[in-house]
């Protein structure tokens, strides 16, 4: 309890005022809190999944590459990825979950046609085909991920957040608000009581005053020209 609050009505009025701003902004902050956890367990389920298909992916990706640097040789694989011209181009934008600000990845000439990856189709088996088509698969599937686990991390940031205002809210300064609130009323009404008890003795006090004077009139003694 916090003794050094003055106990006036006007400190009063101006805790009650403070109560019930802390415990409106206490309820939204929840209901922020309980709308994040929903987005961010959504966004985790499509993370599991992201990193289920980059693993399997990436394992597409290996074998197909160690087949073709097996079957071509080294020098043929190599040669065929250094003849890449167009590289994809990534770009960022933003969306907003709930008022957290998450990244948007998008890229461009990911996939690419076979005339496109720039070395000689004659001179290339399929074997080196199939592990350029798996490593641009992989590479949209690294975009994704890092989108993902980038809002994942954002959300989940936010939520620590909201989570400590919250409790800073619920266990701290409302207790203390209500406890102030609490400690002014009962001030307030030991005032009151105080002051009916003081106006009591002067009610008495006065009215044994004039009960006083009247029998002393009374009691004062008839002249006898009267």
């Amino acid at each position: 309890m916090a003794t050094d609050v003055k106990p006036t009505r006007k400190n009063l009025m101006a805790i009650e005022d403070r109560i019930e701003l802390s415990e409106r902004g206490h309820d939204t902050l929840e209901k922020k809190r309980d709308g994040l956890i929903m987005e961010f367990m959504d966004i985790l389920d499509q993370a599991q999944d992201v990193r289920s298909d980059l693993e399997d992916t990436y394992e597409t990706a290996q074998q197909r590459l160690n087949m073709a640097r097996a079957m071509d040789g080294d020098i043929a694989v190599r040669g065929a990825a250094a003849a890449l011209k167009e590289h994809p181009e990534i770009t960022t934008q933003s969306k907003n979950i709930m008022g957290v600000v998450v990244p948007q990845i998008e890229s461009t000439s990911v996939r690419k046609t076979l005339d496109q990856r720039g070395y000689g189709v004659l001179g290339t088996s399929g074997r080196i085909d199939a592990a350029a088509e798996a490593y641009e698969e992989l590479l949209e599937q690294i975009i994704l991920a890092a989108e993902v686990e980038t809002a994942m991390k954002e959300l989940l940031d936010e939520i620590e957040t909201t989570k400590r205002r919250v409790n800073a809210l619920e266990f701290k300064l409302l207790p203390e608000l209500r406890s102030n609130k609490e400690y002014i009323e009962q001030k307030l009404e030991e005032q009151e009581r105080e002051e009916i008890f003081r106006m009591k003795k002067i009610k008495d006090k006065k009215e044994a005053e004039e009960r006083a004077e009247r029998e002393a009139a009374q009691a004062e003694p008839v002249s006898a020209d009267d």
